[in-house]
């Protein structure tokens, strides 16, 4: 179909209103609540806990951090107010006492010994390597503080059944440092405690000292370089014997500088920090040795030894220098501590040398020759004591024995300077003297019968011989060798009891005299050491005499002493002539007296007298060569009588063994004694020979002196 133009009309579609599809009406649904359901499985503990730990952890962490704040500011502050490490290398408030002999050896020290700044750089490697194996493995890789070492410390602590706290502390190094600074606090004498009392009180272990000394420690840390702690610890730690440092040590138990020492020695020393007395090697040597084995143990376990090497030390252990070893001499140095004035002796702040008269090979022999008698010739157990002094005629002390044992310890009873004891017939040559020196001789003759006298106070007094019996008409040579105590005392009132106690005391003995005619029996006390030197007095002439030991002392660094002794020769009490007569009369009583176990053999010439007091609670003998001096006391130290024993006996051979033993070397001389002009049974050549003898006596005094004073 097309359209009137004859083309096909454009399709229109219908023009009709097309209707949109219909929606399907539909009933409306009826509207419905909607509800939570509540859970239905809800634990009332875990919503409890979850709520507590958020609680916790919502302050914990605010805690946490605050506290963290407050210990960085602690430490920082603290950190800032340490000084440089070099001022806490020498800690020591008091100052040390360095004893040398008469050969300018040491033989002792009293106080702390420093034996001078040593560095972790420059120390003995093993030493170093000993110390941090032993105290500390893990040094050089914690920050102060080791949480694993304190929870294994106080995990074994609870294992043995003690406090948490007690026993192992699990301190590193630093901690340890941080308590020998006291946590920076000094000493001072003015806090009312002893120094030993205030570093007790530093070593406390409560839980609020512990946190401080934790602080304290990371204080360090930031402060010091780890090698500046071990060096503060190396030069601080004690190490037993008054040794304050590894130096100190070294050259105390060994003779040699810290930075020579060897793997076994190193760790010796080492093994020391665990207890100072305990393990000090002049303690118990082998106890040392066999702690300085652990030590190297370690040291092998840690790697710095090679097995090998550890293998050596311990087949070659360490021992002590000869000077550490000798300890002999400890009597001697408690009485040498007193010569000098306290503030440069027992209370120097300063490092003092001194040098004394000690000889340490007469030490040795006193000692061996009172143990050889008492082993040999007394009962086994006897608790009796004995003392001896050797000194040279000038008064210079060689020798002290204080007693029968001495532990290495400062301070014990020394029974040759502190004990005062009657001293029997040995006071009788000062009654003698006493009557020389106005004049009476040798052959001067006294009977010997009962007598008594009327003494104020105390009534009727008729003394008797040792023997009980008499002997008649004696000479006072007689009467003193064969000590008889009617013609002493006869003597003692005749030439006055001021006369005799005048010259007793100018010759030294300080102690109070008796005051009736008892004292010539010697009832008045006095010590070892006096009656020693009173005897001295008699050998060189006459003169008093002043024991002394110290000779110089100078301060550590100084080259020109601060103090000298130049001899004790003092005052003269009798003449010459006095003294030489009774040196004769004393010379008999060795000869042919009461005390014949003390003659010397190969003719040696000496002089003496014993002593036995009442009830034999004490026994005496003190004599002389032309060289020496020697005093012997046994007793014992409660006054308990002693069986069977007289001066005259166990005293003389003590004596006797002494004397053979320190004149081995010495040339034979004789006495400066003056024979008398007539002496019954006394051959011609003998009396020739002693009258040439005195001639030249003076002389000889004199030599042996000076030969004292400057050497031989």
């Amino acid at each position: 179909m097309s359209g009137p133009n004859g083309k096909r009309p454009t399709l229109v579609a219908d023009k009709r209103k097309q209707a949109a599809p219909k929606r399907k009406k539909t009933k409306p649904k009826a509207k419905t609540r909607r509800t939570r359901q509540k859970p239905t499985s809800r634990n009332p503990v875990v919503w409890l806990f979850r709520t507590v730990l958020r609680l916790v952890w919502g302050i914990g962490w605010r805690a946490g951090a605050l506290t963290a704040i407050v210990i960085a500011l602690g430490v920082a502050y603290l950190a800032a107010t340490l000084p440089p490490a070099t001022a806490l290398l020498d800690g020591r408030s008091r100052g040390s006492v360095t004893m040398l002999d008469r050969e300018g050896q040491v033989f002792a020290w009293r106080g702390e010994q420093f034996g001078g700044q040593i560095t972790a750089d420059t120390v003995s490697p093993y030493l170093k390597n000993a110390v941090i194996a032993t105290e500390d493995r893990r040094f050089y890789r914690h920050f102060g503080i080791s949480p694993r070492g304190i929870a294994s410390a106080v995990r074994i602590n609870l294992s043995e059944g003690r406090g948490p706290l007690s026993g192992n502390g699990g301190s590193t190094i630093t901690q340890q440092t941080a308590k020998l600074l006291c946590l920076g606090n000094n000493y001072s004498p003015d806090s009312g405690m002893s120094e030993a009392e205030f570093e007790a009180d530093c070593r406390r272990t409560t839980l609020a000292r512990k946190i401080k000394e934790a602080l304290y420690a990371m204080a360090m840390e930031v402060r010091y370089s780890k090698d500046e702690i071990l060096t503060i610890y190396l030069n601080r730690a004690y190490l037993g014997a008054g040794a304050r440092g590894f130096e100190a040590a070294s050259q105390r138990y060994f003779g040699i500088s810290a930075n020579e020492l060897l793997p076994s020695e190193a760790a010796m020393l080492a093994g020391l920090l665990k207890a100072p007395t305990r393990y000090a090697p002049t303690a118990n040597l082998q106890r040392s040795q066999d702690r300085a084995n652990l030590i190297l143990g370690l040291m092998e376990d840690q790697g710095y030894l090679t097995p090998e090497d550890a293998a050596v030390a311990k087949a070659n252990p360490a021992v002590l220098s000869e000077a550490a070893e000798a300890r002999a001499g400890g009597y001697y140095a408690d009485w040498v501590m007193d010569q000098g004035p306290a503030f440069l002796t027992e209370d120097t702040t300063e490092d003092v040398i001194v040098r004394t008269t000690f000889d340490p090979e007469i030490q040795t022999k006193a000692e061996k020759a009172l143990q050889f008698i008492f082993e040999t010739k007394v009962k086994p157990g006897s608790e009796a004591q004995a003392a001896i002094v050797v000194m040279s005629p000038d008064g210079a002390v060689r020798a002290m024995v204080g007693g029968r044992k001495f532990q290495g310890v400062a301070g014990q009873f020394n029974r040759a300077v502190q004990a005062k004891r009657q001293t029997g017939s040995a006071f009788k040559p000062f009654v003698y003297a006493a009557a020389l020196d106005l004049g009476f001789s040798p052959n001067t003759t006294v009977t010997d019968e009962p007598t008594c006298w009327d003494v104020p106070g105390s009534g009727r007094w008729c003394p008797e011989n040792y023997t009980k019996d008499y002997r008649g008409t004696v000479t006072l040579t007689e009467a003193l060798y064969r000590s008889l105590n009617i013609p002493a005392v006869k003597v003692f009132d005749r030439v006055g009891r001021e006369a005799v106690a005048n010259i007793a005391t100018d010759f030294g003995i300080e102690s109070d005299l008796a005051v009736g005619p008892a004292l010539a029996l010697g009832t008045s006390e006095s010590t070892l050491l006096e009656m020693t030197a009173a005897y001295a007095g008699i050998l060189n002439g006459g003169s008093s005499v002043e024991p002394y030991g110290l000779v110089e002392l100078t301060l550590k660094g100084d080259s020109q002493p601060i103090l000298e002794q130049e001899g004790g020769i003092g005052e003269r009490v009798i003449s010459p002539e006095a003294a030489r007569q009774l040196i004769y009369m004393m010379h008999q009583v060795i000869e042919r007296g009461t005390s014949t176990r003390a003659k010397l053999p190969d003719g040696r010439e000496a002089a003496g007298k014993s002593g036995t007091t009442q009830a034999a609670r004490d026994a005496w003998f003190i004599g002389f060569t032309a060289d020496y001096v020697t005093g012997v006391w046994i007793g014992y130290d409660d006054n308990t009588p002693l069986a069977g024993v007289t001066g005259g006996g166990l005293p003389a051979e003590i004596w006797k063994e002494t004397m053979v033993a320190i004149h081995e070397e010495l040339p034979v001389r004789p006495l400066p004694m003056m024979l008398p002009d007539r002496v019954a049974g006394e051959p011609s050549a003998q009396r020739q020979r002693r009258r040439n003898d005195n001639d030249n006596a003076v002389e000889r005094v004199i030599i042996n002196v000076l030969n004292d004073i400057f050497g031989r």
